[in-house]
C-alpha cells in the first residue's frame, strides 16, 4: 500500500541565520566554510541559504543526500557549483548532463576497470619508489606540496602516458592547485563578481588559461605523433565518433581535477595524523612488513593491507568533499518540501561525515571505527559514508585513488618517518576537498 506524502512549499524550509543584504550567506561560507556547513544540520534536514540572491536548499542528513544522489537522481542535473567549474573542466564528465554524461562515462569507464588499475599499479609503485629514493634524511618537506607532485605525476604517467613531457607535468603541478583553491570562492560568490579584477579571479583565470594551453599542446603533439600507448589520451583520440580537441581537453582536465587533489590531500593528511598517533603508525608499519616485506608493493598487496585501508577511510571521512550541488529538472519533493524545477540543492560530504548522530566523536581520528564489528555496532550503512558520491554520478576513479594511496604509503612508511616541524599547525583550506594550507615535516629514516 503506497503511503501518501504530504508536501509543503519552499517557504516552510528553515533558513540559516547570518544572511546579509545582497551577499546572503556567501560571507559566512567564505569566512568559515567548514564551520558554517557543519552548523546547518542544527537547523533541520533541509535548510535554505542564499548565495547572493540565489536560494540554495542544503540537505544535511544521509537520508536526504541519498534521495538526491540515488533515489531521485534522474530528477536532478549538475547545479551551480559545476557551472562555475566549467572554465576548468568544460563539458567533461564532471559537468556533463544527460546523454552526453552517459556516453562519455561509457567511453571512459573501461580505463578504470579492475584489470586496468592492476596494470597501472606497477607505475604507481615505481613512482612511489622514485620519490622515496630522492628524499634525503633531515630534509624539510611541505608534505601537501610533495603529495600534489606525486599524484599529478602518477596521473600523467598512467592516464596520459609518460610522453607528455616534463614541462607539461610541471605546468600542471604548478597551476592545478591554484585553480582548485579558488574554485569554491567562485562557486560561493554572486556571478557578477566574476568580472571584478580581485585576486581570486586573477589567480583562477591565469591558472586555468595556463592549464588549457598546456593540455592543448599535449593533444596537438599526440595527434601529430601517435605513440601507440594504451592510455586515456590515446583512447580519447581514437574514439570512433571523433571527439574534438576541446572535448578531449575537457575530459583530461576533469580527470586531473577529480583525481589529483583527492589523492594529494588524503596522503598529506594521513602523514599529519600518523605523526599525532604513533601507535597507529606502528600498526601500519608492522602490517606492511608482514604483508610486503622488503620487495616492491604490488596490486596483490592492496586488499591485504586492511589497517592501511582503515586509516585512508578515516582520513577521507574527516577531510572530504567540501560542497556539491544539483539542480532539479522537474518538480521534486525533498524532506517534505515541494521544490520546483530549477531549484538548486546542495550537500556537503565533509559535514555529512562529521554528523555526531552517525559518527561517535566525529572530530576524532579513529581508524578502528572502520573495523567490521565497530561498524555493525554503530549501524554504519552505505548511505552514511559516501566519500566519492553515490549513484550514477559517483566518482569514476575511486578504486584508482585507493590503490594509488595504499601503494604509496606501503612504499614510504617502512623507510621514512615524517616528523612535524614545530611552529605550524596545518589549517584546512576549502577546495574541492578539505585540503591543507601547509604541512611542513622533516624526513627521518625509520631505521638507521
Amino acid at each position: 500500500m503506497a503511503v501518501a506524502v504530504q508536501s509543503v512549499g519552499t517557504e516552510s524550509v528553515p533558513r540559516a541565520p547570518g544572511a546579509v543584504p545582497l551577499l546572503g550567506h556567501a560571507l559566512s561560507l567564505l569566512r568559515d566554510p567548514f564551520g558554517f556547513l557543519t552548523s546547518l544540520r542544527a537547523h533541520g534536514e533541509l535548510v535554505r541559504l542564499n548565495l547572493g540572491t540565489l536560494p540554495i536548499y542544503v540537505a544535511t542528513s544521509a537520508e536526504l543526500v541519498h534521495e538526491v544522489t540515488v533515489r531521485q537522481a534522474r530528477s536532478f542535473e549538475k547545479g551551480r557549483f559545476f557551472d562555475r567549474l566549467r572554465p576548468l573542466a568544460g563539458n567533461g564528465l564532471a559537468n556533463a548532463n544527460g546523454e552526453l554524461h552517459r556516453a562519455h562515462r561509457r567511453l571512459i569507464q573501461p580505463m578504470f576497470s579492475k584489470d586496468r588499475i592492476a596494470a597501472y599499479s606497477a607505475t604507481m609503485s615505481r613512482n612511489a619508489r622514485a620519490f622515496s629514493d630522492r628524499w634525503t634524511p633531515g630534509r624539510e618537506l611541505d608534505v601537501a606540496h610533495e603529495m600534489a607532485a606525486f599524484s599529478i605525476e602518477t596521473l600523467a604517467s598512467t592516464m596520459f602516458s609518460s610522453d607528455i613531457g616534463l614541462p607539461a607535468v610541471e605546468a600542471i603541478r604548478e597551476n592545478l592547485p591554484i585553480a582548485l583553491k579558488n574554485l569554491l570562492v567562485r562557486a560561493a560568490s554572486p556571478k557578477i563578481l566574476d568580472r571584478l579584477p580581485i585576486r581570486p579571479n586573477r589567480q583562477f583565470d591565469a591558472a586555468v588559461s595556463q592549464l588549457r594551453k598546456v593540455i592543448d599542446e599535449v593533444i596537438r603533439t599526440a595527434r601529430a605523433e601517435p605513440t601507440g600507448h594504451d592510455d586515456l589520451l590515446s583512447l580519447l583520440l581514437a574514439e570512433r565518433d571523433g571527439l574534438s580537441d576541446t572535448e578531449v581537453r575537457d575530459e583530461l582536465s576533469t580527470i586531473l581535477f577529480a583525481g589529483a587533489e583527492t589523492t594529494a590531500a588524503t596522503l598529506a593528511w594521513t602523514f599529519h595524523e600518523l605523526a599525532g598517533h604513533p601507535e597507529v603508525e606502528r600498526q601500519l608499519v608492522a602490517e606492511i612488513a608482514e604483508v610486503v616485506g622488503d620487495r616492491p608493493v604490488t596490486i596483490e598487496d592492496v586488499p591485504r593491507l586492511q589497517a592501511v585501508r582503515r586509516v585512508l577511510d578515516e582520513v577521507i571521512r574527516m577531510r572530504g568533499v567540501t560542497f556539491l550541488m544539483r539542480r532539479t529538472t522537474e518538480p521534486v519533493v525533498l524532506g517534505g518540501a515541494a521544490l520546483p524545477t530549477g531549484t538548486e540543492v546542495g550537500f556537503s560530504l565533509y559535514a555529512l561525515h562529521r554528523d555526531p548522530d552517525v559518527y561517535a566523536e566525529p572530530d576524532r581520528f579513529d581508524p578502528d571505527r572502520w573495523l567490521p564489528e565497530r561498524q555493525r555496532e554503530a549501524g554504519l550503512g552505505r548511505e552514511a559514508f559516501i566519500p566519492f558520491g553515490a549513484g550514477n554520478r559517483k566518482c569514476i576513479g575511486d578504486q584508482f585513488i585507493y590503490t594509488e594511496a595504499t601503494i604509496a604509503l606501503a612504499t614510504w612508511l617502512p623507510r621514512w618517518k615524517l616528523v612535524p616541524v614545530p611552529g605550524h599547525t596545518p589549517k584546512q583550506v576549502a577546495s574541492a576537498v578539505a585540503a591543507a594550507d601547509r604541512i611542513p615535516m622533516t624526513l627521518t629514516p625509520r631505521h638507521a
